[in-house]
């Protein structure tokens, strides 16, 4: 638990992330769906109408900032707490002080970081004080508040959702850094936007870790002649600790290390596509991407031939949100073996893309009147749901009522191959349409 003066500026020594923490609206980087002009809680702080709120987003993206930003801008007392080190005798003692203030006409600001490590009578005990006006209680939480925070104490505080920043917001926020006076304005520093560029894709959207790694390098730079530090690739290199520093994510590589990737599990080579695989995680690649891919590949070429793909590869992308790097390499290696061995086939991807291309090119065909629902007397009595055959009704559980619109009548879109379980659905749609043809 800290209590702190906002105005206490202890910098000189501080990490260039510290140094840099923004103490204005104006100076702060990203989240402009929520401070950006006009925007929901930008109004809120201006006009001084500031109420209990959890601001939930992942690491780095300013949630203390934006609390101590609050606090500066309304004037009010402002503490720290910590689930780690303080118990419901601190609680209360911060309590008692924020009651005495609220007599006097101040009011108390409570940040609550990581408010999901709070136990539930820790909880609890913040939920009288908030509900009198005692506090005003904003917890920064990385999980999700439906799960970890009380339902009464979460009723009575409005979730803000803070964004991951994107690339564009950190190297404005780098920018910043090699200009401010705060950062390295006092120096000269010969840095490229390439850097910056790389800088800003290897923090995968962490403000502290992209400011972190630049006063890593620069520190780390080569001193000239002329009193300037220069970064080199290699330095950076080193500061990030990856030897594939200029993977570029919206580049070629990136396009041809993915279709590398692809490849090698459609053409059934798990070693091939456990090394690429490997080769964009080294590089930086957000590992969610690659998790996203796997998804894919596992409809698109892998399909019915084995049903438990598609759902082995969602829980690997689930597996991955929830440990993300570095751990989460063994989950994509587990996806990326087994759709490299699962049996092949694309019927399903065929299927769906001859039938867009029969919708782009074909007029708008009318829903055939026996399969259209007749909710209201008019519909039934102009002919909706005229000639439908209820197949439960049936033996056989199959009818031969037209689905397709008469211009496409026979069409086929799915075809089957005979590849792993596929192959027996193959065998039952062939029966099937052996019956609808009476034969």
């Amino acid at each position: 638990m800290e209590q702190m003066s906002l105005f206490d500026d202890r910098r000189e020594s501080a990490p260039l992330a510290s140094r840099l923490r923004p103490e204005t609206l104006a100076e702060y980087v990203g989240q402009k769906h929520l401070i950006g002009p006009g925007k929901p809680l930008r109004l809120l702080i201006e006009r001084d109408q500031v109420t209990s709120m959890i601001f939930w987003g992942p690491p780095g993206v300013g949630k203390t900032t934006l609390a101590r930003i609050i606090a500066r801008t309304t004037r009010a007392a402002f503490v720290e707490f910590s689930a780690v080190t303080s118990g419901i005798k601190e609680v209360k003692e911060v309590m008692a002080r924020a009651e005495e203030n609220r007599r006097a006409g101040v009011r108390t600001i409570l940040f609550a970081d990581e408010i999901h490590r709070f136990n539930k009578a820790q909880q609890d005990a913040f939920l009288p004080w908030v509900e009198r006006g005692s506090i005003i209680l904003i917890g920064a939480t990385t999980e999700n508040p439906s799960f970890e925070i009380n339902a009464a104490l979460l009723s009575r505080c409005k979730v803000f959702i803070l964004r991951q920043l994107s690339e564009e917001d950190l190297t404005e926020l780098l920018h910043q850094a090699l200009s401010s006076q705060k950062g390295f304005g006092g120096q000269r520093i010969a840095v490229t936007e390439e850097q910056l560029g790389v800088i800003a894709r290897f923090a995968n959207g962490d403000a502290r870790t992209a400011l972190n790694t630049l006063e890593m390098a620069v520190l780390n730079g080569d001193i000239r002649a002329d009193g300037s530090t220069l970064v080199t690739d290699q330095v950076l290199a080193d500061s990030m600790n990856r030897r594939s520093l200029l993977y570029d994510k919206n580049g070629e590589e990136h396009y041809n290390l993915i279709s590398a990737l692809h490849k090698s599990m459609r053409n059934s080579d798990p070693d091939a596509a456990v090394y690429w695989l490997c080769r964009m995680l080294d590089g930086g690649e957000e590992p969610l991407y690659i998790a996203r891919r796997l998804v894919r590949f596992a409809s698109e070429d892998v399909g019915l031939a084995d049903p438990q793909a598609l759902p082995m590869a969602v829980s690997v992308y689930q597996a991955c949100h929830y440990l993300g790097m570095p751990e989460c390499d063994v989950h994509l290696t587990h996806a990326v073996v087994y759709l490299s061995m699962a049996p092949k086939s694309n019927a399903l991807y065929m299927a769906c893309e001859h039938a867009k291309a029969d919708v782009r090119e074909s007029p708008a065909e009318p829903v055939p009147m026996q399969i259209r629902n007749a909710p209201t007397r008019l519909m039934k009595e102009v002919g909706y749901g005229d000639g439908y055959q209820y197949a439960h009704d049936t033996e056989e559980k199959l009818t031969r009522m037209a689905c397709l619109p008469d211009s496409l009548a026979g069409k086929r879109y799915y075809l089957p191959t005979d590849q792993g379980q596929e192959g027996r659905i193959r065998d039952r749609l062939e029966e099937i349409l052996r019956w609808k043809a009476g034969e």
